[in-house]
């Protein structure tokens, strides 16, 4: 399309004076009888008066209509080139006013149009179809300059819909007519009217979109007074929008702006259009950040944070204008509060450990609650991985040498001393001592060690079958089994020590053999008796106890019972199968036994089934 042709201009430059009115006189005079012959077409009579705002019959830009409307803007075009040359050689031609004045009311039209095309595309025109356009197109040698850049109408045409039709399935020609519409506009000095009712129009498809994903606009006084409950909710609400906002919405709006107008337009359209929107966004991830620190606030913290630091790229590429820096500054200003806040709360969530003060043991021996909620929380924080590297940059936690490995390479994935990996770590060591300060709550040493067994393996648990397995290795785990075995052996030494050096031997002179079973036999049932309210909560690990303690006790007693069955004498009162079975039903907590005889020839005093039960 063309509006100015700079050539012929410098060739009437050439021609003396009267030369040059006679041309322009002639050039304005045909120009504007040829316009105002095609612009009756399209305007109704009306337009000519001034209190009307009526247009046209039907849009120039409709499918049906689309190659009159690029006439219409080719004679535009060359109204205005006459316009200009007119002013330059002839200032006092009376056909100026009236092509100025016909330029006027077509520009009107155009103000309707524009506005039409943008209304009837708005689903194609969307920020959710717009943001999956390809961005490879979206620069300025093609979203830029006036009417006069372009040498042709049927240049541009088939150039813009060359460039957007491949991404745009079929629908660039709505992108076409704007860009053409604009262009036409903008030349001719009606940027004003043009940008206006685009950026009204956009910019309330974007609020409106905001509010429909329930985006509130909070000013921070009122979202301190918020309980923490309800804040927590729109937190959830937050990211959510956030990822759309700017992946989709503001990602969109930017791409849109670029195609249509040129660079210094397109950026004054994207920062009306967005930037209230987007600085009220992280107006909430800021005061997120000035929220108290409390432990339990770190994972929607943690959520806000992770949400920033995954659409900081996007952010900067998006808003990358100087007029948007206050957006990127916001950005960034909210992922330092939030590490900082992150920080703190990592701080209070130790210091929580420390004061735990509870001062009963656990029944039994079992998994303290503490370790629980201590580890499923630290379990939850390596879920985090990705934001708390960029968190905890440095670390001085005075952790052993040896406590990740033996190797000291510092790699995260295999048990490095990388600063995540020595917090977490060092909360759980942090942990671990208090769980070693609770085992002394226990007057059997036994069952002391039982506990710290059953703490130990539910932490180490916990870190093999989840992400703390990345974070603190291979060598991490591997070491803490190690003590958990130590734990193990510490305890069956002390609670079956006795019963397994009780057992008769087939050496065992016939005089010294009552006696020896009679230990045995008293040894086991208490043994039994206070081990069978003890407790294993893991199965896998009490089934290793419960298969450690029968290798022990089994094959020496049963080479005894093959000499000395049950009824052979009076005191024999276990078979090798009621011993496996007794000991099959330790640790499970409950206060019950198996059957464990199926021979009638079992015999056992009332006082010894009394405890048995």
């Amino acid at each position: 399309m063309v509006l100015l042709k700079p050539s012929a201009l410098t060739k009437s430059s050439k021609l003396g004076p009267q030369q040059q009115q006679g041309f322009s006189e002639s050039l304005i005079g045909d120009s504007v009888e040829a316009a105002d012959a095609f612009i009756c077409q399209w305007v109704t009579p009306h337009l000519y008066d001034s209190s009307s705002s009526s247009c046209s019959l039907s849009s120039l830009f409709s499918a049906q209509n689309r190659l009159e409307g690029r006439r219409f803007l080719e004679v535009l075009g060359r109204l205005q080139y006459a316009i200009q040359s007119t002013v330059a050689m002839n200032p006092d031609s009376a056909k100026l006013a009236q092509g100025q004045d016909l330029m006027r009311k077509a520009m009107k039209h155009l103000e309707k149009e524009f506005y039409r095309v943008l209304k009837s595309n708005r689903r194609i025109l969307s920020p959710e179809s717009v943001s999956g356009w390809s961005s490879e197109s979206n620069t300025p040698s093609r979203s830029s300059g006036t009417a006069s850049d372009s040498s042709s109408d049927g240049e541009l045409d088939s150039e813009s819909s060359s460039e957007l039709g491949n991404d745009r399935g079929g629908n660039s020609e709505a992108i076409v007519d704007l860009k053409m519409i604009a262009n036409c506009m903008i030349s001719s000095g009606y940027e004003k009217d043009c940008v206006k009712i685009y950026k009204k129009f956009r910019k309330k498809i974007i609020v409106d979109a905001l509010s429909h994903l329930g985006f509130e606009k909070l000013t921070s006084t009122q979202m301190q007074k918020l309980e923490w409950e309800i804040l927590e909710k729109k937190i959830k609400i937050w990211v959510r929008v956030a990822r759309v906002a700017i992946n989709t919405l503001f990602n969109g709006e930017r791409i849109l702006s670029d195609h249509i107008f040129s660079s210094a337009v397109a950026e004054s359209c994207f920062v009306e259009i967005t930037l209230q929107s987007a600085l009220n966004l992280f107006i909430f991830s800021l005061t997120v950040a000035k929220s108290r620190k409390t432990a339990e606030k770190i994972f929607p913290t943690l959520d806000v944070y992770q949400t920033i630091l995954h659409l900081i790229p996007k952010i900067d590429q998006i808003f990358s204008y100087d007029s948007t820096a206050a957006v990127r500054l916001q950005a960034n200003e909210s992922l330092e509060k939030l590490s900082e806040s992150v920080n703190a709360m990592m701080t209070e969530f130790q210091s929580s450990i420390t004061k735990e003060s509870s001062k009963s043991a656990i029944s039994g021996g079992g998994v303290h609650q503490l370790t629980r909620y201590v580890m499923n929380f630290i379990v939850f924080l390596a879920d985090y991985s990705d934001s708390l590297a960029t968190i905890l940059k440095e670390s001085s936690l005075p952790l052993p040498e040896d406590y990740f490995s033996s190797s000291g390479e510092e790699n995260p994935g295999s048990g490095g001393r990388s600063p995540m990996a020595a917090r977490l770590a060092w909360l759980i060591l942090v942990l671990l001592c208090k769980v070693d300060a609770k085992s002394r709550l226990y007057n059997d040493s036994a069952l002391s060690y039982l506990f710290l067994a059953n703490n130990l393996h539910y932490v180490v648990t916990k870190v093999r079958t989840s992400n703390l397995r990345v974070v603190l290795g291979d060598d991490w785990v591997a070491n803490h089994e190690v003590k958990v075995s130590q734990y193990l052996e510490k305890y069956e030494k002390m609670a079956w020590g006795d019963v397994i050096t009780s057992i008769p031997r087939d050496s065992t002179a016939e005089t010294e053999r009552e006696e020896s079973l009679r230990r045995f036999n008293e040894a086991f049932e208490e043994a039994y008796k206070k081990h069978k309210t003890w407790v294993v909560p893991d199965p896998n690990l009490r089934g290793e106890i419960q298969a450690s303690v029968a290798r022990k006790l089994m094959p020496g007693y049963t080479g005894f019972y093959k000499k000395y069955p049950v009824g052979s004498c009076e005191i024999v009162r276990f078979t090798p199968e009621d011993l496996n079975n007794y000991i099959t039903d330790l640790y499970i907590g409950l206060e019950r036994s198996v059957p464990v005889s199926k021979t009638k020839k079992y015999m056992v005093s009332q006082s010894h089934a009394t405890d048995l039960k």
